[in-house]
């Protein structure tokens, strides 16, 4: 857990998968099951307990049912980390086979699935741990689950090492992986698209709790029209959902405002605001309003209990008081909106999280923009959580990100996954920053994951077949 966000320290998570490695090689498949599980429980138990804070704190869910929900919820996901073990513990293979290519096929692929089935919860995916460090090198090349795979794949190598097995070969392959993939991180697969262009993330730091109380209504539009006029950048970006109000209830006049401070400053602004339909639909959406033509983004990847309820959990909202928690889904290929002389691929709060959906949108943008409204978790793991996952999204893209917040952590990200500014965390601000767009693509952003999802089966199914040859000799 402590190699993932905020202390991000990646060797540790060689040295666990190590220890994991250890304890999977000879073991049967019920008991790689049941030390794959607790390993998935102590990893979700401590890295997703945010859950929790958006259950009780802010959705007011009684507090033992909120930490029997986390708690199912980390259990759930507990179940993904043990079929790995499972499934490798099924095949059988020599120890340096299991623990460079089994093991670290079979996590990877478990993991993938992770990020799609029952609409999918990728987070902490082994790949986000080594942001930062040599490995992150591969991201344009084999996404975050390229990198969950070398990273199995090294914690098998330094288990092997440590057992003493062909140290020359092992410690050889080790060194040469780590060592391109820092070559790597130097290597750039976009090229700048136009001139930089100044742009303004706006943080109004509005407490979740207050939100959407009528009495404060005032107070929030007047804290975005002070921060958006006291900038002149051509690109201003408003946080997830930053008026509390339907777009067609919103007073003409404020919206004229902030219509008038873009062009003001010959750009443009994207402002995220709940939009309804004639047909009583309403979206988690970004419009933009300025120098451009209107324009908008309604989200397409919802969260479950928070953004949609799944049909047969009606209940939910008995005991959980979400604000807006029945969103309609945007289209899937929704193309980028062009603003501020740029073509911005926006997402909405956690969308971020799913690699290959961003990388499919990406392809004809400039700029990656995020905006989220992680208030809903309070002072815990998950800002900076997602602010690894946004750079990573980055490095995988070969695309600046922009990440406005409400409450934090807002930031400017480079391509290379450097955080070129952010702002403190709970505070109002205004963060300025040069945005760069970039043209072209990395091979990642071609053919997202499944060059590793294919790999992976290959290396499963070959392992099977010469397993079975052997039994039939």
């Amino acid at each position: 857990m402590l190699a993932f966000a905020p202390l991000g320290f990646f060797p540790l998570a060689l040295l666990t998968f190590a220890l994991l490695v250890h304890f999977w090689t000879g073991a049967t498949p019920r008991r790689a099951f049941w030390s794959g599980y607790a390993f998935g429980l102590g990893l979700f138990g401590a890295g997703v307990s945010w859950v929790y804070v958006s259950l009780h704190t802010f959705g007011a869910m009684p507090l033992p049912l909120a930490a029997l929900a986390t708690f199912l919820f980390c259990a759930f996901l507990a179940l993904f980390p043990a079929t790995a073990g499972w499934l490798q513990a099924r095949i059988p293979a020599q120890a340096p086979v299991r623990a460079c290519l089994l093991i670290p096929a079979a996590w990877t692929l478990i993991e993938w699935l992770r990020s799609w089935i029952f609409t999918g919860f990728p987070w902490l995916s082994t790949g986000y741990a080594s942001v930062g460090w040599p490995l992150q090198g591969y991201a344009p090349l084999v996404g975050v689950f390229g990198l969950s795979f070398i990273s199995v794949s090294l914690g098998g190598m330094a288990w092997l090492l440590f057992r003493r097995q062909r140290p020359a070969v092992f410690a050889t392959a080790f060194i040469a992986i780590v060592a391109v993939g820092e070559a790597l991180r130097h290597v750039h697969w976009t090229e700048p698209a136009g001139e930089p262009v100044s742009a303004a993330l706006l943080q109004g730091n509005i407490e979740q709790d207050l939100k959407f109380r009528p009495e404060r209504y005032a107070a929030i539009l007047a804290t975005y029209v002070r921060l958006a006029e006291s900038t002149s950048a051509k690109l201003i970006v408003f946080p997830e959902t930053s008026i509390p109000r339907f777009l067609d209830r919103i007073e003409p006049d404020f919206l004229v405002r902030l219509e008038s401070v873009a062009k003001r400053n010959g750009g443009d602004l994207l402002l995220g605001v709940p939009y309804r339909t004639r047909s009583d639909e309403y979206f988690n959406t970004v419009i933009s309003l300025g120098s451009s033509p209107p324009q908008a983004y309604h989200k397409s990847h919802l969260v479950p209990f928070g953004e949609f309820i799944p049909p047969g959990f009606g209940w939910v909202l008995s005991v959980l008081r979400v604000p807006l928690s029945d969103f309609s889904r945007g289209g899937h290929d929704q193309p980028p909106i062009a603003a501020a002389g740029q073509r911005i691929a926006v997402n909405v709060c956690y969308e971020d999280a799913f690699g290959d959906e961003i990388a499919r949108r990406v392809r004809e943008a400039t700029i990656l923009a995020n905006v989220s409204n992680v208030a809903w978790f309070g002072d815990s793991l998950a800002p900076a959580q997602h602010l690894q996952i946004a750079r990573l999204r980055a490095v995988e893209t070969g695309r600046m990100h922009l990440a406005a917040t409400n409450t934090g952590i807002t930031a400017a990200i480079d391509r290379d996954g450097r955080v070129l500014a952010r702002l403190p965390q709970f505070t109002e601000g205004r963060l300025e920053v040069s945005a760069q767009g970039y043209a072209g693509a990395t091979p990642y952003a071609r053919y997202a994951d499944w060059p590793v999802v294919i790999v992976s089966l290959l290396i499963l199914a070959f392992a099977v077949l010469v397993a079975h040859r052997a039994l039939t000799r």
